[in-house]
Order: structure tokens, then C-alpha cells, then sequence
């Protein structure tokens, strides 16, 4: 699979992780894997770790720390309600802008 752009991938990466947290609690190496196996391999730590931080203090995301077994302790991340509510008006704003780019592209005649 080819890279993503990285513009439109820093455009919609906020998207993706209230998705993912909405989906289920979890800490941020995590959500990096999760989205690498999801088709953004490109995406690294010290990507989504800023991203991450700045959805906690926008008070999108909230974060508590959870004992590991493994090592140090991991900041695990959920929606608080204006996150949930943010990510409802993100995914209408990204389907809208699918089908107005979808619009734009001629369509594919099958004979």
C-alpha cells in the first residue's frame, strides 16, 4: 500500500484517535499499532503521542494511568463528552467532504 499524504493524514489523525478511543479505552503505544494493522504504517510515536496530548488538553480526550506489569505505568485514553461530541460533527464533516470530493471524480463507466 502506498504512503498516505501526510497533510491530509495530520487532517483526519485527531479523527482517528477519537474513534479509537470511542471504540475502546487505550493507551498510546497501543493506538499506534492499532493504527499501523488498520493501514497507516507511516504513522509513528512521535506522531500520535502530540496528537494525543493535544486532544487531552483541548478536553476531548481523558487520561488515567494504569499500573503495568511490564514496565511503567500506561496513560490510557477515552472521549470525554465534548470529545464524543467533537467526534460525532468530525465524521459528518468527513463524509460530507467524501462526497463532495467523490463528486468532483469522473465516474468509472462498466460496459
Amino acid at each position: 500500500m502506498p504512503a498516505h499524504d501526510p497533510q491530509m493524514l495530520k487532517g483526519v489523525l485527531s479523527l482517528l484517535l477519537l474513534e479509537l478511543c470511542a471504540q475502546q479505552e487505550d493507551y498510546g503505544y497501543a493506538l499506534v499499532v492499532r493504527l499501523q494493522e488498520l493501514g497507516f504504517p507511516e504513522l509513528a510515536e512521535g506522531t500520535v503521542y502530540p496528537a494525543l496530548s493535544r486532544l487531552e488538553s483541548q478536553g476531548l480526550l481523558e487520561a488515567r494511568l494504569v499500573r503495568s506489569a511490564s514496565g511503567p505505568a500506561r496513560k490510557y485514553y477515552t472521549p470525554t463528552a465534548s470529545g464524543a461530541d467533537q467526534l460525532v460533527r468530525a465524521r459528518q464533516a468527513w463524509d460530507g467532504l467524501v462526497a463532495a470530493v467523490a463528486s468532483v471524480r469522473p465516474q468509472e463507466v462498466t460496459s
